[in-house]
């Protein structure tokens, strides 16, 4: 598994770029979401809001560590040689975005509260975890309806999105 952590961003932007099957959606999905996580860790920060930077520093990593988990997940996929293969593959395959949906909505939810506690001067930072967290969640969301099309994961993902969703427009109004 690669280190994303480790890695340029120039570099990460490069390889996605690249026509191969990875980095693809999820894994970007994974590091927006740790992006998000960031911006609302830099705001708890500034409000003085302790735990809830320490939790968004937590979610960071994670989001990290899922999206270099996705960065593999879908090559045996692609290897499968029959069709009952390449379902029990979709399956596997479809966990890791599902996981960066359901961590998506709670960096989305955690941005939520922060906001409320934050200055003027880094709201906007706090709100702006909040809106790319919800996109993260729609992505991922978005690849697991792809890869399943029905089921308990995808019911999973689809729940995860709409906390996203709402905790997205909860930060508008």
């Amino acid at each position: 598994m690669t280190d994303l952590g480790e890695e340029s961003l120039e570099s990460f932007l490069e390889s996605v770029a690249e026509a191969t099957p990875a980095p693809g959606g999820g894994t970007s999905a994974g590091v927006v979401a740790a992006l998000a996580a960031s911006l609302i860790e830099m705001s708890a920060g500034l409000a003085s809001a302790d735990d809830a930077a320490e939790r968004a520093r937590a979610l960071r990593r994670e989001g990290l560590r899922l999206a270099a988990e996705e960065l593999t997940s879908y090559a045996p996929v692609l290897e499968a040689r029959t069709q009952a293969d390449r379902m029990t593959a979709l399956d596997a395959a479809s966990e890791p975005p599902a996981q960066i949906a359901e961590l998506a909505a709670e960096v989305a939810e955690l941005g939520l509260d922060v906001s409320a506690s934050s200055s003027e001067a880094v709201r906007g930072d706090a709100l702006t975890g909040v809106t790319l967290a919800e996109a993260a969640a729609a992505a991922a969301a978005r690849l697991v309806e792809i890869n399943l099309g029905s089921g308990p994961v995808l019911e999973r993902a689809e729940r995860a999105e709409q906390r996203a969703l709402k905790a997205r427009e909860s930060a508008r109004g």
